[in-house]
């Protein structure tokens, strides 16, 4: 990777709970129906022993998946962040358009980016033009849609 896979602590977690149920619970429960499929006989009818061996692959991509973006990943906590005047990773953003719509964004990780949830990923275009800014910056951001001018209104960051 050329560029830092930040990722907040809770986004961490999530990575390792998900990585630690499909390992530890559902892929050896996996392996047990394969084994008892396999030993019912012919193999090339057998749904479960088929079925077990396909999403048995669909696991163990994603466990890949999963421990190298773990492995990736750079841990910031946004509560320890000492200039909380601009807008840094984990920061929590009120920006107002030109018809002074006002939208809540938090920077995290893109891989715990959720814009339906207001989470948006840092190497997303809006975070990378609001990087730097402070309350009251006027920062302008290129979308497909073409350009739209946000104003900061506030910063917030956890446990502040």
């Amino acid at each position: 990777m050329d560029r830092p896979n930040y990722i907040t602590p809770a986004g961490y977690s999530a990575l390792k709970a998900e990585y630690d149920a499909l390992f530890a619970v559902e892929r050896p429960k996996l392996v047990e129906t394969i084994a008892w499929a396999a030993g019912n006989g012919d193999r090339s009818e057998n749904g479960d022993y088929l079925y077990g061996r396909k999403r048995l692959r669909e696991i163990d991509r994603t466990l890949n998946r999963l421990s190298r973006k773990m492995k990736a990943a750079k841990v910031v906590d946004p509560a320890r962040q000492p200039d909380r005047d601009r807008v840094y990773f984990g920061a929590t953003v009120t920006i107002a358009d030109e018809d002074d719509a006002q939208r809540t964004l938090t920077l995290v990780g893109d891989d715990e980016a959720d814009a339906a949830a207001g989470r948006i990923g840092w190497n997303a275009p809006i975070a990378r033009a609001l990087r730097g800014a402070a309350v009251g910056d006027l920062r302008i951001v290129r979308l497909p849609a073409g350009d739209r001018e946000y104003e900061i209104v506030a910063i917030a960051y956890p446990g502040a």
